[in-house]
């Protein structure tokens, strides 16, 4: 018979149920080590040159009590390297700590693990203007399969906030204004991205991009309805369809109760209502923030123990303010019952990640599969169906690859903009590599920077102007650079720089009215995470694309895109206004007392509306119907419409539908987006479409926030865009 001391305690015991495993950890656990599952560490210098410095990291620890969370060590070393570290942080608390705990390891991957010599792949609002969701699938498919390859098992993403206000720089970040598409895109990348065992954190919960003039983690003073019908919606449908293990509270404060101390949203909200059963992270030191910024707590301690209170589980990056749990326990001031629940929850999402059984990882695997050909062709393939087509006067693209020459200019045109929360050192493709690539070996490619993103020298202007004179059509590269600071002046955009703004920085749009001067035809490709306004110059040029941040395929994408390897098949995720001073503006307002639009902007707002943009063939919707024409509050509506490429060229449409609840006792928006899908098309192929609304569709909510149906007469519209297409109508009886 085996002494007391030889039994393998349960939690070790890969035979017992997880729920006994962690049972028996929580009656092992002391309250120290407790709190130590609750918090992270982010130190770089544990990790200098390559070298594990555990001695430094067992300070940090307090000795043997174990740790929660860290942030990767592996952003800054090659693959092998990186999964060396990983596997030595796990081994060291294996090792030392009394209680045997593997450590979650985490890192962002927005579009593409942060870390050197990932695959970069498009943005995050690149890729929901691909209206694509199977096309997100296999993009977190890959990103899944690098993360997890490299020992991060925690995905501090995706974005899921509203970018109703593209003055917010990190607009970038999001699936754009809709809160259906937004829901789509992040349901498909979550469910692909678990389902490599990597963890989700949908973030950031909630409305944290809409302050007042856009202004990123702004106080917010919306309604409860208006949180409840825009920008608590997509999180509510990730919860319920994608199962996401981990969520993060915003910055910011509701009616002046920040979001990481707001037991309404953390509590009664995310939990009882959504049902959420994962984990509740902060932003990097928004508990702090707590006593810092908000003044809504007087000590770290204070902050600590609303935070948890409210429903936060584990504080990031660091314990400064649950370093202070073990007192709090002490004064009673934190009761047993909710701390043991948040370290439950903490260690649940440990299991499911499968590090408490198997920590360590292949590092012949995590180089095989980093930045694989499979991988950088997907992103290729991505950039391909993300670039959108805004304008195109005369057909004048595609261009052809056997011109004489053509002029490649702009301040983004000899680099590649990979956006904000990136890695690094991977290979990439600059429109000009792309460009040079793709046309014959006899066409003179014309090179000119012509000026920076911000600054306000001219002088190459005159060197710009002159290639673009020599040449048979010029393409302008130019718009915005995102990234973290040591981008240094270039950075026009992205976490940490709002716009008032939103016209082309420095002296862009005097370099393309100039090159149009010339009369040579002109192409503007504009390389942002957001909206540009141009409507300075957008009548001087023949045509304008949208790349935004499109990866490190960024100039084989477009090269296939301007020479018409490829199609254009993107469409809008975010409203284009005319000017600034508009904003904030999007597609599904709610009726005004007066008018919509400004008294100097007569007829349409939108430069281009939502769900815009432009193909090299042409599309044409004929035949709608709706059946029946009349239904019950529980039955289903069927809308089918005849879809035809008219054109030339096989391509692809998104096709779109808008439901207007023509009149309700509550005012609802002028149109919202219900469905849409994809459709691929040959040259004169058509395709009949069909859509099915439910009661879910059709419902609002009430005034006790439950989903209803009124009787009455509701709106259909169907087409490529929010702007235009076939109507027809129904009645709910």
């Amino acid at each position: 018979m085996k002494s007391k001391a030889q039994t393998k305690p349960v939690y070790l015991d890969k035979s017992k149920s997880v729920t006994a495993r962690i049972n028996d950890l929580l009656r092992r656990m002391t309250v120290a080590e407790k709190a130590a599952q609750l918090y992270g560490r982010w130190e770089p210098e544990l990790f200098k040159g390559g070298v594990f410095n555990e001695e430094r990291l067992s300070e940090l620890i307090g000795g043997n009590v174990g740790l929660g969370h860290l942030c990767a060590p592996t952003r800054s070393y090659d693959v092998r390297t990186g999964v060396e570290l990983a596997n030595k942080i796990q081994r060291f608390f294996l090792d030392r700590c009394r209680i045997k705990i593997p450590v979650l390891i985490h890192d962002e991957v927005l579009h593409g693990l942060m870390a050197k010599g990932a695959t970069s792949f498009p943005q995050a609002i690149a890729l929901a203007a691909s209206w694509d969701p199977t096309l997100m699938k296999t993009v977190a498919t890959a990103i899944g399969r690098e993360t997890r390859s490299r020992g991060i098992v925690h995905a501090l993403t995706p974005t899921i906030n509203i970018a109703r206000d593209p003055r917010c720089g990190r607009t970038e970040e999001t699936y754009g204004e809709d809160p259906v598409l937004t829901a789509a895109m992040a349901v498909a990348f979550v469910a692909a991205l678990q389902a490599q065992g990597v963890a989700a954190t949908i973030k950031h919960f909630t409305a944290n991009f809409v302050g007042d003039g856009g202004r990123d983690s702004g106080e917010i003073h919306f309604s409860e309805r208006h949180l409840r019908e825009v920008y608590l919606r997509a999180f509510r449908e990730v919860i319920r369809r994608a199962g996401p293990q981990a969520l993060m509270a915003a910055y910011n404060s509701l009616d002046g109760v920040p979001c990481s101390a707001n037991k309404w949203l953390l509590t009664r909200v995310l939990r009882e209502e959504f049902g959420f059963k994962g984990v509740v992270v902060s932003d990097y030191d928004s508990v702090p923030h707590l006593r810092d910024k908000h003044k809504t707590a007087a000590t770290y301690a204070d902050a600590a123990e609303q935070a948890l209170e409210a429903g936060l589980d584990v504080e990031l990056p660091n314990p400064t303010c649950f370093a202070f749990i073990p007192e709090l326990v002490r004064r009673r001031k934190l009761s047993a019952v909710v701390l043991d629940a948040a370290v439950r929850r903490v260690l649940e999402l440990k299991f499911w990640t499968g590090i408490m059984d198997r920590p360590y990882f292949d590092v012949d695997r995590a180089v095989a599969v980093t930045d694989c050909a499979e991988h950088r062709a997907l992103a290729r393939k991505a950039a391909q169906e993300c670039i959108v087509l805004l304008k195109n006067a005369d057909n004048i693209l595609p261009l052809s690859k056997s011109l004489p020459s053509i002029a490649v200019i702009g301040p983004n045109a000899d680099t590649v903009r990979l956006g904000g929360y990136s890695g690094s050192g991977m290979k990439t493709v600059s429109p000009l590599e792309g460009i040079k690539a793709a046309v014959s070996p006899d066409t003179v490619v014309n090179f000119a920077q012509g000026c920076t993103i911000r600054g306000s020298a001219t002088d190459g202007i005159a060197e710009a102007v002159e290639a673009a004179r020599r040449s048979s059509v010029a393409v302008l590269f130019m718009g915005n650079c995102s990234g973290w600071t040591f981008m240094g002046d270039e950075i026009s955009e992205g976490e940490d720089s709002d716009r008032m703004n939103l016209d082309l920085m420095g002296v862009q749009e005097r370099l393309i009215k100039e090159v149009a001067a010339t009369g040579t035809p002109t192409v503007v490709v504009l390389n942002a995470g957001g909206v540009v306004t141009m409507m300075n110059w957008v009548d001087s040029v023949q045509a304008v694309v949208h790349m935004w941040y499109a990866g490190e395929e960024t100039g084989s994408a477009i090269a296939d895109i301007l020479f018409g390897t490829v199609n254009p098949s993107a469409k809008l995720p975010i409203s284009y206004p005319k000017y600034t001073g508009q904003l904030p503006l999007y597609y599904n307002q709610k009726p005004s007392g007066r008018r919509w639009d400004y008294t100097d902007l007569r007829g349409e707002q939108f430069l281009f509306p939502f769900g815009f943009g432009l193909s090299y063939t042409t599309f044409a919707y004929t035949d709608l119907t709706v059946s029946p024409a009349s239904a019950p509050k529980t039955g289903r509506i069927k809308v089918s419409v005849t879809v035809e490429n008219t054109g030339k060229r096989d391509g692809a449409e998104v096709v779109q539908l808008y439901l207007t609840d023509v009149y309700a006792r509550i005012a609802r928006p002028v149109k919202e987006l219900k469905k849409f899908q994809k459709l691929f098309l040959k040259a004169g192929e058509k395709k009949r479409v069909t859509f099915t609304l439910t009661a879910e569709d059709l419902a609002y909510l009430d005034d006790r926030w439950k989903p209803v149906v009124e009787p009455g007469e509701f709106a259909v519209l169907v087409g490529g865009s929010s702007a235009s297409g076939l109507t027809g109508s129904f009645t709910i009886r």
